[in-house]
């Protein structure tokens, strides 16, 4: 309630808050049973004989009225809600954030520090460790990554153990802590309609798929122009890069012609955001450990 921009501001809150107190009161008291004779008709009638008598609120029910207003003074008196005034006891969503995430920290920071000190592949087979690194994963990654971890189109699996940036637990780790950005440039203005139809078709043929081998020879050499750069020669990717092996059938953004072909000629951008600054590094070590394990269930 401090992040006004002017003064005008907190008044206008201050005016409205109060006036609608004082203006319920007023209205509460005119529906006074004192006030107010029993059985006077309104003039609503309804089904001929049905008629509306403007008879007072029960006083149980007014007094109940009374005491939400009394309530509400002491509230805005010790509470922040009148403008700018904080309240007498000081309270705000920060503080108590704050002193929840301390009382957290002091709770559980000797766990998370002691898995820091084991490394991800021995952590990776700790039952408790996992169980911890599960529900992180299911708090800041299953949106992306999808609840079971296989991924969607833009967003890796995370169980294949094909990796863009590599599956070490010191290249995981640091995907984690500093996030990732990965960019693959369209390429119609180079290569045009026919190119891009030849350079797909070399992509599908080094991936296992029957294609027209007139087609892909083409497209082969157009490949060798403009990718190799990236995505090496035979196309088996470069992790250092983050470009993908184009060889093993694992697609990021689909494997079908049209997709492939919407890759080359549009391009993609992919963000991984980083996590090292509001998970901090003892939280994102079990994360590493528990993402390792998806791929290494055998080990």
């Amino acid at each position: 309630m401090s992040d006004f921009t002017s003064e005008f501001w907190s008044w206008f809150i201050i005016a409205i808050a109060g006036g609608g107190i004082i203006w319920l009161f007023y209205l509460l008291r005119g529906t006074n049973k004192a006030e107010t004779e029993e059985g006077v008709p309104t003039g609503h009638v309804w089904d001929e004989n049905l008629e509306e008598l403007n008879n007072p609120l029960p006083r149980w029910w007014l007094w109940m009225f009374y005491i939400t207003i009394v309530f509400s003074i002491g509230y805005l008196i010790l509470y922040p809600g009148m403008g700018s005034f904080k309240g007498l006891l000081g309270w705000t969503e920060v503080g108590e954030y704050e002193a929840e995430v301390a009382a957290a920290d002091a709770e559980f920071g000797p766990i998370f520090e002691k898995f820091q000190q084991t490394p991800v592949a021995e952590l990776a087979t700790d039952q408790a460790a996992m169980k911890a690194g599960e529900r992180l994963y299911v708090t800041y990654c299953a949106v992306c990554h999808g609840s079971d971890a296989r991924g969607a189109t833009g967003f890796p699996n995370l169980r294949d153990n094909d990796w863009l940036y590599g599956g070490s637990p010191e290249q995981i780790e640091a995907t984690l802590l500093h996030g990732r950005n990965g960019v693959m440039p369209g390429w119609e203005a180079s290569l045009g309609e026919e190119g891009i139809d030849q350079v797909a078709t070399y992509v599908m043929s080094i991936a296992g798929r029957e294609v027209d081998a007139a087609t892909a020879e083409a497209g082969k050499a157009k490949f060798d122009m403009f990718c190799v750069g990236c995505h090496m020669p035979g196309g088996t990717g470069n992790q250092a890069l983050g470009a993908p092996n184009l060889t093993n059938n694992i697609w990021l953004y689909g494997g079908s012609p049209r997709a492939i072909k919407e890759t080359l000629t549009k391009g993609r951008n992919g963000n991984m955001p980083a996590h090292g600054e509001f998970l901090g590094k003892a939280k994102v070590h079990i994360l590493t450990a528990y993402v390792y394990s998806l791929s290494h269930k055998s080990d």
